[in-house]
């Protein structure tokens, strides 16, 4: 019996983090309305497009509405090729993030947009 709950309880630990890794994994595979990568923050369906000059957040609320960013402020973090860049995004009617990129976003590239909506605090994590 002594032998077997650290085995379990590693188990039930790998399994645990397996999963929070999981949900911390944007899904390629979610296209939205738009052509850009989904992935939900705290509810919320948050839709990401990248041109070769700027980056666009859709964001949407728990019911899948559009969600007002009227007075948002938020930024995006990007890293690629080995270099960190932090974007200030505008708010854009009726439910855009937008921002300015300095280069076409690369293969591999990561952004993690960071916001705060209505009293919710939102981070969504994109990838290319």
């Amino acid at each position: 019996m002594r032998k077997t709950f650290p085995i379990l309880a590693a188990l039930l630990m790998s399994s645990t983090l397996a999963t929070a890794a999981a949900a911390q994994v944007p899904s390629a595979a979610k296209v939205g309305p738009n052509g850009g990568q989904i992935t939900v923050a705290d509810g919320h369906p948050i839709e990401f497009v990248g041109t070769d000059k700027e980056m666009v957040f859709f964001l949407k609320d728990e019911e899948g509405k559009p969600l007002d960013t009227k007075g948002v402020s938020a930024r995006a973090v990007i890293q690629s090729g080995g270099k960190t860049e932090t974007v200030t995004l505008n708010a854009s009617a009726p439910n855009k993030l937008v921002g300015p990129l300095s280069a076409p976003l690369g293969a591999g590239a990561k952004v993690v947009l960071s916001t705060k909506v209505h009293g919710h605090s939102l981070q969504a994590r994109f990838s290319k």
